[in-house]
């Protein structure tokens, strides 16, 4: 099947869709720019986040740093908070704006491995659900309380107070229920399932249930190989279990297609960007769609 065939095709699946859930990772975001690029490329977002820390320890991307045991706990939080700053403060991109103009009017719900809140800016929070947290919030490592927190004004306090790339200790925010560290909201050891979690997390299923005889379509938007249990083996799992649903994976580099459900499956695999201005029938001049070298890789993250 060419190219323009299988947007044609996606097309059409999008319009007999009952109900459309779209599944997005780290690819999605980063199809949006170079804003989101920083945790695995040593580009300038990341240098500025780093700091003198990135010379210091030799660290070239953002996941490496934060999971660097040398640093001190102050230089940690630096590059946190500084990270959360720029999450908060960076554009979107044309690919979100893309993509709630294509769902416009549909029946869609969201399930996501993204920790950067993009989704919020343009979808309602209700049809959403995050399942590896939200970088806006802090929660007890120790978890001591099902709580998270929203951490904007601790930001706008601390960031200030960064000297020589690191917050002093004495600053680093603590729980106010044990007085253990706070964390981000996101997934790690000490990652917190509570009531909210679980509330998404059922919202999503019952999303599904109450599609799951009708013609829906598992959309899959730049998620990659690194935690495919979280969407891509699950999306993969209903296609093949639900009579009338259909898969589509969009990936510039590894879109891959089991056998069981190939007669219910699409695979594209382009940039995002590109498949979605295709989709709406929009100008691609202005994307640097040839230089395959450029498009960002998502196959072995999220």
């Amino acid at each position: 099947m060419t190219e323009k065939d299988k947007i044609y095709r996606l097309r059409e699946l999008i319009n007999q869709a009952d109900a459309i859930v779209v599944g997005t990772a780290s690819g999605m975001s980063a199809a949006s720019g170079k804003n989101w690029r920083y945790f695995y490329q040593d580009d300038d977002v990341y240098k500025k986040i780093a700091g003198g820390l990135r010379e210091k320890y030799g660290d070239k991307n953002f996941f490496d740093a934060y999971y660097d045991p040398r640093m001190t706990k102050g230089e940690h939080w630096a590059l946190v908070l500084r990270s959360m700053d720029h999450t908060r403060k960076a554009e979107a991109g044309e690919s979100y704006e893309d993509l709630k103009e294509l769902l416009d009017g549909k029946n869609y719900y969201f399930v996501t491995t993204n920790q950067d809140a993009l989704l919020y800016r343009f979808f309602p929070a209700d049809r959403i659900t995050r399942l590896q947290g939200d970088w806006r919030y802090f929660q007890c490592k120790n978890r001591c309380h099902d709580e998270i927190y929203e951490n904007e004004k601790i930001l706008d306090e601390l960031l200030p107070k960064i000297e020589e790339d690191s917050l002093p200790e004495e600053l680093i925010p603590r729980c106010p229920h044990c007085g253990g560290e706070m964390v981000e909201w996101v997934r790690s050891r000490e990652f917190l399932q509570g009531k909210l979690y679980k509330e998404e997390y059922d919202r999503y299923l019952d999303f599904i249930r109450s599609n799951a005889t009708k013609r829906i379509l598992f959309l899959e938007l730049g998620v990659g190989m690194m935690t495919p249990m979280f969407i891509k083996e699950p999306f993969m799992n209903m296609t093949y279990q639900l009579p009338e649903a259909n898969y589509v994976t969009i990936n510039p580099k590894h879109a891959k297609i089991p056998k069981e459900i190939a007669d219910k499956s699409l695979n594209i695999q382009d940039d995002i960007a590109y498949v979605l201005k295709k989709l709406l029938g929009k100008s691609t001049e202005h994307l640097d769609h040839q230089d395959k070298n450029n498009i960002f890789d998502s196959s072995k993250i999220y």
